[in-house]
């Protein structure tokens, strides 16, 4: 299997502050509304879903993004 590929399928964890990172989010993609950012422990497979449709990207970009947004918020 693709090492890409098995990256992405790992299961991926907020970590820090989501108020924050959701803060950064928002101001760089401003269409976000509070609704598509919106969080529950555990259930990250469902934010990460709706941000792919919101924003029209992959799975593997918007993973990357909740990665870069979290170092930055840190």
């Amino acid at each position: 299997m693709n090492n890409s590929k098995k990256k992405s399928m790992m299961p991926f964890k907020i970590t820090g502050d989501w108020n924050t990172q959701a803060a950064l989010l928002k101001k760089r993609f401003e269409k976000l509304t509070d609704n598509d950012l919106r969080f529950e422990i555990g259930k990250e497979n469902e934010l990460i879903s709706r941000l792919e449709t919101r924003l029209n990207k992959k799975r593997e970009v918007v993973l990357h993004l909740l990665r870069k947004i979290a170092v930055i918020s840190n």
